[in-house]
């Protein structure tokens, strides 16, 4: 008989059980030290900044801090489901609001191809089974999952917001969006559940292994591609514009 899967490295420690899932807050004195460094230094580099960019950060900051202090930390050992919410919310909420907070002309000339294709191979590495269960043997690998994640799409999200090339964001938004609904289709249409870690976890909370995994494609398949579907609409309206002739 197989072995049951060991959090004993898991970041977030072990699965939650419903009932204790209010009170599994993350207190780690490493990550609140780290929260509060970044929140001072964006709060020094950004001082001068308009009051946009700064209330970008501050939303950023305030929302890495929920996803990583809360008990959504914990729900996402015992939840796929949960664990790919956290990864759109850090992906499609944080990163762009991270990128807006950039100096403005960051992003403005550069080239979209390359956040583009890094930003999907994070996405797709991280998500196969085996990349996913290595996440929770050490917290190392799980910040490294989480770091590869936000800078990328972060740096993706600087040109989509950003570049002059109005087709090009929006090349780059529809593209983006392709990539991350078929992975999702993957996920809503797989006949078993793929992911080691949560195939003991799941029940606890209501749900069979395979149903917590077509929820978790199906939040990346629909919320997921909204932010970029909404940059493709306003990149096609700004085409449209028509600049008033001089007389």
């Amino acid at each position: 008989m197989d072995e049951p899967f060991s959090f004993a490295m898991s970041y977030c420690g072990a699965p939650p059980a419903p009932a204790d899932l209010f009170t599994r807050w993350n207190f780690d004195p490493i990550l609140i030290a780290g929260l509060a460094l970044a929140g001072l230094a964006g709060a020094l580099l950004l001082r001068h900044a308009t009051r946009d960019r700064q209330l970008a950060f501050a939303g950023a900051w305030l929302l890495a801090t929920i996803l990583f202090v809360s008990p959504i930390c914990a729900l996402t050992v015992a939840l796929f489901s949960a664990r790919v919410t956290h990864h759109v919310l850090l992906t499609m909420l944080v990163a762009p609001l991270l990128a807006f907070a950039l100096p403005p002309n960051w992003g403005r000339h550069a080239r979209l191809a390359p956040p583009l294709v890094l930003s999907t191979v994070a996405l797709w590495a991280w998500h196969t089974p085996l990349a996913y269960e290595w996440a929770f043997s050490h917290p190392m690998i799980y910040w490294a999952m989480q770091a590869s994640l936000l800078l990328s799409f972060t740096w993706l999200w600087a040109g989509l917001l950003r570049s002059e090339s109005a087709i090009g964001a929006g090349v780059a938004a529809l593209l983006g969006a392709i990539q991350m609904g078929f992975l999702g289709a993957l996920l809503v249409f797989a006949p078993e559940p793929l992911y080691l870690p949560h195939l003991a976890t799941t029940m606890a909370f209501g749900v069979t292994p395979l149903t917590d995994q077509q929820m978790a494609g199906v939040v990346m398949w629909v919320p997921a591609n909204l932010p970029l579907l909404a940059v493709l609409i306003w990149r096609l309206l700004a085409l449209t514009r028509v600049e008033p002739r001089q007389a």
